[in-house]
């Protein structure tokens, strides 16, 4: 067979259904191998989006998104949404078609050095310059993807390797084979521990049992081990107080009392200040993001620190921990200590979440975002039979998104949370709702963020996907213009989107039904109508464009100086 037939029984072989992609002239013999080679292959409307929806598939499974390119711009284009799953830790793997092997470094037409280019933003990179090696990079590739640490990988296919013809099935038992490429790879998700980790584990159990104000800082690390189950125990036991980053949403029971949501930049108050004073912070599976530790060296100052993640570069990259413990989070949760008596701190938890509430009262007849997202979550909570993934793009919306609506199962929220990246939330909903066909999938999105791939409508249309779209509109760049308004003087430079099309006209050229509201009474028959509609739907949700993200840590603040308004001495 030729190599592109190889390839897409390669993909068969891993049990993957669906394919994100664009044809172009460099990768044509792989599309003529997925014409009849039994794979689903969603056409998306630009590589970037290909990649996004990658990224939601696999988030929303957990298992290995594919997405494909040609060479030149189509492989650039897949760049970014890379980077995004590099650095959210999510298994992808990246095919991209090159120029024939006598043409590589000729400048030939549509030739980049994708080994070269892809090398900061992916996991491992492969060039294929041998066909009998085609098997074992194919293989590679699916095991670094989800080894250890999860990420991407890209393997870049020369269009004379794709067309060349041999019994591929010979080459499937060199040395290489089952072998990870360098040691960073080589970390297991394996249930047997070394007894210097169990020596570790012993110590931070000490530890634990000496806490007066034990915290627990979870992070996606969590979801992306399956270990959802054993935390949940854990924390039924203990009742151990603790808070979550953007991608660690869901993996807690948000009926647990001393569970105070998110922390970080835009975290709740109550999230913050309890950090800041508890005596020893249970990490696990986090990065210590700076969006989360606001001034590094005030983050949790009075605390010691337990730092559990399955990738030992990142213990001790940014905060030095007390005890590090380079282990998978379902291995070691279970052995975790459960003895522990912490009933003042409980007693303090739950006073923060008293005094530091969120905040619904909006005065006038406009629509408060917040107060919208919380009662879309309460109208999906009441839906118990009916799934629901959200999926978010970056901005405002994306923080009210995190701050205000409740997510009860992991995999259930899906944001570009490390990379930040604008133009995410639709293709990968598009992307969730392929993996999770039955799923109500529903899309906030900003006005700025949606116009970055708003392409990707007509992927909705091709393929009939009821994706929810809630476009929450202030006409601005939003998060910009607030950053500009608190620290750059009100000078709004380039953030006024008033000319923004209508929304509601452009999505039907996509036979997309769509309404607009503005006032408040209007929100709640507007949710009914968004979640009854069978296909496609978007709900146009016009704002105040002034309206700001509270709180907010300023930049290089202590996360206890966050501001709640305007007014710094109402923080």
């Amino acid at each position: 067979m030729t190599g592109a037939q190889w390839i897409v029984r390669s993909l068969k072989q891993h049990s993957v259904k669906t394919v994100f992609g664009y044809p172009g002239g460099q990768i044509m013999p792989l599309y003529d191998a997925l014409y009849d080679g039994g794979l689903e292959h969603v056409l998306c409307r630009h590589e970037q989006g290909a990649a996004f929806a990658a990224i939601g598939y696999a988030r929303a499974t957990g298992e290995t998104g594919v997405c494909i390119a040609t060479s030149g711009p189509g492989a650039t284009n897949l760049l970014t949404g890379l980077a995004d799953a590099l650095v959210d830790s999510v298994p992808i793997v990246a095919i991209t078609g090159q120029v024939p092997c006598a043409l590589i470094g000729t400048d030939a037409f549509q030739e980049v050095d994708m080994l070269g280019m892809s090398m900061g933003c992916t996991k491992y990179s492969f060039l294929v310059n041998d066909p009998t090696s085609l098997p074992d990079i194919i293989e590679q590739a699916f095991i670094i993807a989800n080894s250890g640490r999860p990420g991407p990988v890209l393997i870049d296919i020369p269009k004379d390797i794709q067309l060349a013809k041999h019994d591929y099935q010979h080459y499937c038992h060199k040395s290489i084979y089952h072998q990870p490429v360098t040691p960073a790879q080589s970390i297991s998700k394996s249930s047997s521990l070394s007894s210097s980790v169990l020596q570790t584990i012993q110590t931070a159990n000490q530890m634990i049992a000496q806490a007066k104000k034990p915290m627990l800082y979870i992070g996606g690390g969590i979801i992306m081990a399956n270990a959802v189950a054993e935390l949940r125990h854990w924390i039924k036991v203990t009742a151990l107080p603790a808070v979550s980053t953007l991608k660690g949403l869901g993996s807690l029971d948000i009926n647990e009392p001393c569970y105070l949501g998110m922390v970080g930049m835009h975290g709740f108050k109550s999230a913050n200040l309890a950090v800041q004073e508890s005596d020893l912070l249970i990490a696990i599976g986090v990065r210590f993001d700076d969006r989360v530790t606001g001034n590094l060296n005030h983050f949790a100052s009075q605390a010691k620190v337990i730092h559990i993640d399955i990738d030992p570069a990142e213990l001790g990259k940014l905060k030095q921990a007390h005890v590090a413990i380079a282990a998978d989070a379902k291995t070691v949760l279970p052995l975790l200590n459960c003895s522990i008596d912490i009933t003042a701190w409980r007693e303090r938890i739950l006073q923060l979440k008293s005094l530091y509430p969120a905040r619904y009262d909006h005065p006038g007849k406009g629509i408060y975002a917040p107060l919208l997202l919380k009662q879309l979550s309460e109208k999906i909570l009441a839906r118990h039979a009916v799934k629901t993934i959200v999926t978010t793009d970056v901005g405002q919306h994306q923080m009210w998104a995190a701050q205000h609506m409740l997510f009860k199962q992991p995999n259930s929220f899906i944001s570009s949370c490390g990379l930040g990246t604008m133009g995410f939330g639709l293709p990968a909903a598009i992307g969730a709702q392929m993996a999770q066909p039955d799923s109500c999938v529903i899309c906030i999105s900003g006005d700025g963020s949606f116009m970055m791939n708003v392409q990707e409508l007509t992927t909705i249309k091709r393929k009939h996907l009821p994706v929810k779209i809630v476009l929450i509109d202030n006409s601005r760049l939003g998060m910009v213009r607030q950053w500009q308004q608190l620290f750059f003087n009100e000078r709004y430079s380039e953030t006024d989107l008033s000319d923004n099309p209508d929304f509601i006209t452009l999505a039907r050229a996509f036979d997309i039904p769509g309404i607009t509201i503005s006032e408040k009474e209007q929100v709640l028959p507007a949710i009914d109508q968004l979640l009854s509609s069978k296909g496609a739907f978007l709900l146009h949700v016009k704002i105040d464009a002034m309206e700001n993200v509270w709180p907010l840590v300023p930049p290089g603040a202590a996360n206890h100086d966050m501001l709640d308004s305007l007014n710094k001495e109402d923080a």
